[in-house]
């Protein structure tokens, strides 16, 4: 049995590393896995840092969180930085992982080569639907979700992934934290309450389509001359007040009049 959810190696807040800095590294060590796939023996921090998409400085600053400083006209050691980074993450080790929701996404992500190159196997696969129950999915038969805490503790589970429909998210999350699992990666299109001491990633692909569409309309406007972009909409005509000449039991009363 799997034994990654009972020993962690030291986290990363022990250590003291800011969270801007862990959502990095991720980054750099895809960088250097590729540069590692080619024999690239060192690499600069300038290279590493283009590669990665952040500014030298940064990275550097990143790094001497690991203890790791490089050397001067030679630059860093690409192997070693795998190593270190790989470390770091907890990637030196095997990470079950268990997902609930086996719909489109659900197979598409049980079918991602990615998982295993990284220390991630994933052990079980979890749906509602009693017709899928049995079904081989990217090798895996899927079990019903009446059988989530058995599968969570059978095979020492140590992260959930929800790829369930948003109304169903909740409930899931809740039945993986009770089972035992401190660490969700949720792609349902909702908000997860979880307790102190759960970690919670969120992936929301309509989100980052959003995003994009945000960037796209900027660099069209681009092209649109200021005073044409900026201009607010013409407001409509204003309206005169006039007093009323004519009393009655209420006074003079204010009467409005097109302009």
């Amino acid at each position: 049995m799997a034994t990654g959810r009972n020993h962690r190696p030291a986290t990363s807040r022990s250590r003291g590393i800011p969270e801007a800095t862990v959502a990095r590294l991720p980054l750099y060590l895809r960088a250097l896995t590729a540069l590692s796939e080619r024999s690239v023996p060192t690499v600069s921090s300038e290279e590493l840092a283009s590669a990665a998409g952040v500014n030298s400085a940064k990275l550097r600053k990143d790094f001497s969180y690991l203890g790791s400083y490089g050397t001067r006209g030679v630059g860093y050691d690409v192997e070693y930085l795998v190593y270190q980074i790989s470390r770091e993450l907890g990637l030196t080790q095997d990470w079950p992982v268990v997902i609930v929701g086996i719909g489109n996404l659900g197979a598409a992500l049980a079918n991602y080569g990615g998982f295993a190159s990284r220390g991630f196997r994933v052990a079980a696969l979890i749906d509602a639907d009693p017709s899928l129950s049995g079904k081989p999915v990217a090798g895996i038969g899927v079990q019903h979700t009446d059988e989530l805490e058995k599968v969570v503790d059978d095979n020492g589970v140590s992260i959930g992934v929800i790829a369930t429909p948003a109304g169903a998210a909740q409930q899931v999350c809740d039945r993986l934290v009770a089972a035992g699992i401190t660490s969700i990666l949720n792609f349902a299109p909702t908000v997860l309450s979880v307790p102190e001491g759960v970690d919670v990633r969120k992936v929301d692909l309509s989100i980052e389509l959003q995003i994009l569409a945000f960037h796209e309309q900027r660099k069209a406007g681009e092209d649109v001359p200021a005073e044409e972009d900026t201009a607010p909409p013409a407001a409509p005509p204003a309206a005169s007040v006039t007093k009323r000449t004519d009393s009655g039991p209420d006074g003079d009363l204010p009467a409005v009049m097109p302009a």
